[in-house]
């Protein structure tokens, strides 16, 4: 599906998905969707405020399909039951902007397996500021970001695989703790095939939190501030939760001067004001350094494009005593282990791209920071999903043989930013 069409879908449901928000809103928990009794003709926005979406249904041929539930902003339980009683499945289930929530959970004929998740709806809006105080009341989005599936009043699911089953789904709220991540191109949920970034791969690795991808291409961290991302982030964390603060592609670009920060002095300066905005509600910052570019030279080795920016992070970090993910040298490491001739395998539009990834690479570099996680004993280190047996970025797994469930939504559009 090509991102023209889904935005001619995206704006046939927008005012309907908002009436039915608010009546979900009202609803008893939890909400049950038995498939069974649903017929492929249950289209979104239906009169219960779910159905299936983006033209799409399940289908005997197996084929990806969308399926989506009007809900108030917020963190969200999703028990999936899995399965069908003639045939076998196979199931990958991605949320949102192609958020990776569970991957090849697999059943026999006549077998039914339940899992779960959690995820983090939200909108635009943010509370209004006191009378006469400054502020404002929605995020500035971007031209691309305005019918985007992770901008609106609903929580999709994409059920994709070799041979996706459903027979059930469950949803309610849920309070637990929010990883916040704020970034740039690097990070962001990228809605559309080809492109893929380690803040989507990332809630595959966790459990029993929410990850709230809040980072967008193009994102400086003045950026951040002046369009009010922080502002909608700050207003929906608490106690508990996790900033994971990743810039630096963009602050570093002297050709766009509203933006600009120097690495000496105002980056390091806007990386102490987001830590101490975490702090101050009792939420734990994490800063990541920038993964390298694509960049070798003569010897085999990548070369640095970030000059002194990510040895800002690492001073603020010891400074601020905040934990640091030092992806600049897991990046190198990883790079350098495909080699020069490997590594455009990691990367978006066929290599072409050397800063964006893939949904191998992004992948890769998600289980950089999950190990990053561990290795700074942080406490979210115990919602690490079992089957995480650590990660070598020396050691990457093989581009040639990884295996993922592409999303049926695609787009040759020049990246953000880039």
């Amino acid at each position: 599906m090509t991102a023209s069409l889904l935005r001619a879908f995206r704006r046939t449901v927008i005012i309907a998905a908002a009436f039915a928000a608010t009546a979900c809103a009202e609803a008893s928990w939890p909400r049950h969707y038995d498939f069974a009794a649903m017929a492929p003709t249950a289209t979104f926005p239906a009169e219960n405020g779910a159905g299936f979406d983006l033209g799409t249904a399940p289908s005997a041929e197996g084929r990806p399909f969308f399926f989506s539930v009007a809900l108030p902003e917020g963190n969200y339980r999703v028990s999936v039951t899995f399965g069908d009683a003639a045939t076998a499945s196979d199931n990958t289930v991605k949320a949102e902007s192609r958020q990776l929530m569970l991957e090849r959970v697999t059943t026999r004929a006549g077998e039914f397996v339940t899992r779960r998740f959690f995820v983090n709806v939200r909108n635009r809006q943010i509370p209004p500021p006191e009378k006469f105080a400054p502020g404002g009341t929605a995020v500035v989005l971007n031209e691309r970001e305005t019918d985007l599936l992770r901008w609106d009043d609903k929580l999709t699911l994409e059920f994709n695989g070799s041979a996706p089953r459903v027979a059930a789904i469950d949803i309610e709220p849920a309070a637990v703790p929010t990883v916040f991540l704020l970034g740039d191109s690097t990070v962001t949920d990228q809605p559309y095939e080809p492109a893929a970034s380690w803040g989507q791969m990332l809630p595959r690795f966790l459990e029993k939190v929410a990850v709230a991808n809040h980072a967008e291409s193009g994102e400086t961290m003045k950026s951040f501030i002046s369009g009010l991302r922080l502002a909608k982030v700050l207003s929906q964390a608490k106690a508990g939760d996790y900033f994971f603060i990743q810039f630096g592609h963009n602050d570093e670009k002297r050709n766009w001067p509203q933006t600009y920060v120097d690495a000496h002095t105002t980056y390091r300066a806007y990386l102490r004001v987001f830590i101490a905005e975490a702090r101050l509600r009792g939420v734990t910052p994490v800063l990541v350094t920038s993964m390298q570019r694509r960049t070798f030279d003569e010897q085999g080795k990548i070369r640095n494009t970030h000059g002194d920016y990510t040895e800002a992070v690492r001073i603020v970090a010891a400074e601020e005593n905040v934990a640091l993910i030092d992806l600049d040298r897991m990046s190198v490491a990883f790079y350098e282990a495909l080699g020069q001739k490997r590594a455009p395998l990691a990367f978006n539009q066929g290599g072409k791209d050397a800063t964006h990834h893939n949904n191998y690479g992004a992948y890769e570099l998600a289980k950089c920071v999950v190990q990053g996680i561990s290795d700074a004993n942080l406490p979210l280190a115990k919602k690490i999903v079992a089957d995480f047996a650590g990660f070598d970025p020396g050691q990457p797994d093989a581009p040639e043989t990884f295996q993922f469930a592409a999303s049926p939504l695609r787009s040759d559009t020049r990246l953000r930013g880039n």
